[in-house]
């Protein structure tokens, strides 16, 4: 059998000389701890820009959207719905107009 790399010819040195170490980063060091009272799974705003539409009921609804920045998953959903139906509302109040 021919231990060598293909196409090179070289043989293959199979002893580690230096083992790898799992708990070292590829920068060398270890992994950066991460910051006391750091809880991944903390809401955290998104920081998605709201550009203004220069209707002020509207853009009220719009901010309203940033109250979901402060809440956990589960309490996006009334947030999201209430946003929604104020949107659809100012849709609906624009055909009521003469």
């Amino acid at each position: 059998m021919n231990d060598s790399l293909p196409g090179t010819g070289d043989p293959v040195d199979e002893t580690v000389d230096d083992p790898v170490d799992e708990t070292m980063t590829e920068a060398g060091g270890p992994p950066a701890a991460p910051a006391p009272g750091h809880d991944p799974a903390a809401p955290a705003p998104l920081g998605v820009a709201r550009t203004p539409t220069g209707d002020a009921e509207v853009d009220a609804r719009l901010e309203r959207l940033a109250d979901a920045d402060h809440l956990a998953t589960d309490g996006h959903l009334e947030v999201y719905e209430d946003v929604h139906r104020g949107l659809r509302d100012a849709l609906t109040a624009l055909d009521a107009r003469p």
